[in-house]
């Protein structure tokens, strides 16, 4: 069944995590306690989890992952309810992520990044058959990290709009938004209805300091645009206007890693099954809630 508002597509990464959760400063040169734990990851595939979780739409996802752990990761995304299509690359390895988690007040998250297998997705993987009964494609803004899966994101984006479906698309990472450079990426992703940027990615891509004036500016070329702003919540723009804003809900944070793509998947899902758009957002902020009260950017799997 996909739901009255057909499935959702995700095309991005899957990664493998390494999180390690430490109290204090690190220590260079020595060692700092730790608690260390792997789980899968990939903001792509974190937000078909968090999507799926919501229990109204069908979630697909296509991404590309090593032989080392193409089997793992294909059984936790079934068990979170994902329907995945996951291309097993001979060559690289899985894409593999070291989370460190400063287990202070703001349980702050730093990122060391090998995207191994996860960025060697191309338009080879593609088939517009990924499609048939989507009422949306999602497009993880790694994707434009890449040569070879940039050139998928152009596959994807002409079949979406040749069947009429609609694209939405996560920045995914300030450092290499800021490498890849504004312009270029919002040349990219011309066409697409959706942009669920972070604070940081906002306004960069604005260029912009100010995170309302950013959105604001980007809404004149993108028909929505929402703006996850973290302990503050979200806002939405149109047409050149912030016209809502949603808090968010209060937490004890444990790990910040993936709650912007928890209030991604949950909107997304929100929105393909009839809520508007403050209602979705509001579903997101509530799934980000979720995903910084535990260990790990994924749900728990499903009973």
């Amino acid at each position: 069944m996909t739901g009255p508002g057909g499935a959702l597509l995700v095309v991005g990464d899957v990664i493998t995590d390494v999180v390690a959760c430490h109290a204090g400063p690190l220590a260079p040169g020595t060692d700092t306690a730790a608690v260390i734990r792997t789980v899968p990851g990939g903001a792509g595939a974190n937000v078909a989890c968090w999507a799926a979780r919501q229990g109204r739409c069908e979630v697909r996802l296509l991404g590309r992952v090593g032989v080392d752990a193409a089997v793992w990761h294909e059984r936790e995304l079934a068990a979170r309810g994902v329907r995945p299509r996951l291309v097993v690359d001979a060559e690289a390895p899985t894409g593999t992520v070291v989370c460190l988690v400063d287990e202070g007040a703001a349980a702050e998250r730093t990122f060391l990044t090998d995207s191994g297998a996860s960025l060697r997705l191309g338009p080879e993987d593609w088939s517009d058959a990924l499609l048939d009964g989507a009422g949306r494609l999602h497009l993880s803004g790694y994707l434009l990290f890449s040569g070879s899966s940039r050139a998928l994101v152009a596959v994807a984006l002409k079949a979406a709009g040749a069947r009429g479906v609609p694209v939405s698309v996560d920045p995914a990472s300030a450092g290499f938004l800021a490498e890849l450079g504004p312009d270029r990426f919002l040349s990219l992703v011309e066409g697409v209805d959706v942009l669920l940027p972070s604070r940081d990615e906002a306004c960069l891509l604005a260029g912009c300091p100010d995170v309302a004036e950013a959105a604001a500016s980007l809404s004149r070329s993108v028909p929505l645009v929402v703006v996850k702003l973290g302990a503050e919540g979200a806002l939405l723009a149109r047409s050149g206007e912030v016209c809502a804003r949603v808090p968010a809900l209060p937490v004890t944070p444990r790990d910040t890693t993936g709650a912007g793509d928890a209030f991604t998947g949950a909107f997304l899902a929100a929105l393909l099954t009839g809520a508007d758009a403050g209602r979705a957002m509001e579903e997101g902020c509530r799934a980000g809630a979720a995903a910084v009260g535990r260990v790990g950017a994924r749900p728990p799997p499903r009973d």
